[in-house]
């Protein structure tokens, strides 16, 4: 008990960080809905690499994720993980509280209210705009990102990008592109239809 209190006496949470983050996460939350492009890029710690595009829509605690191999939905309750090439297609489904802690497009905006301390970084340019860059440390060890670097548009308070550290050399780093608020998107719009996909094979791990 003496370890985690001490612990927290620690626990650094920069209340100009939390200006910044705040004030995205309310962004986010009046937005209600929204689509967007983005890049993504992995470089592991030994220099090799890996980048991609895709295409984002989120409304509330539902998104849905479509990379060039795969394609997410999560309408907040059930996770379906589509994967389609040449010789087959399948769906793998998780319950979404399976998901739990874990980073995904609806959390990205309020992951920082549990389980991380923050820090304000020094400004800088990212995408030719003026943006905010906040830290994220992670609490515990065994968390699956270490660390976490968010760039906010310091104009808008949109956040346009961020950096991801698995403590083992690894970057994950996504970039925003096309972002515009989509209010109304239908619920079945994050829904996967197995119906929809004759022959496709179903792996439930519910």
């Amino acid at each position: 008990m003496l370890t985690a209190v001490s612990f927290q006496g620690f626990a650094q949470k920069d209340p100009k960080a939390k200006v910044v983050l705040d004030g995205m996460s309310q962004k986010y939350q009046s937005m209600k809905g929204f689509t967007a492009s983005f890049d993504y890029t992995f470089q592991d710690g030994g220099g090799a690499g890996d980048r991609q595009t895709g295409e984002i829509a989120v409304s509330g605690e539902k998104y849905r994720l479509k990379l060039p191999d795969q394609e997410i939905y999560n309408d907040g309750k059930t996770v379906w993980t589509f994967i389609q090439t040449n010789s087959y297609k399948e769906v793998t489904i998780n319950d979404a509280t399976q998901m739990e802690g874990e980073l995904t497009p609806s959390n990205i905006y309020k992951m920082y209210q549990t389980g991380f301390n923050y820090k304000l970084l020094a400004d800088k340019t990212y995408q030719g705009k003026a943006v905010n860059v906040v830290e994220l440390t992670a609490l515990k060890a065994n968390a699956p990102f270490k660390q976490v670097k968010l760039m906010v548009d310091k104009a808008t308070k949109d956040l346009l990008g961020w950096e991801m550290f698995d403590g083992q050399g690894g970057v994950f780093s996504y970039s925003f592109k096309n972002m515009k608020a989509a209010p109304s998107l239908p619920a079945d719009y994050f829904v996967f239809d197995v119906k929809k996909h004759p022959g496709i094979e179903v792996i439930d791990l519910r």
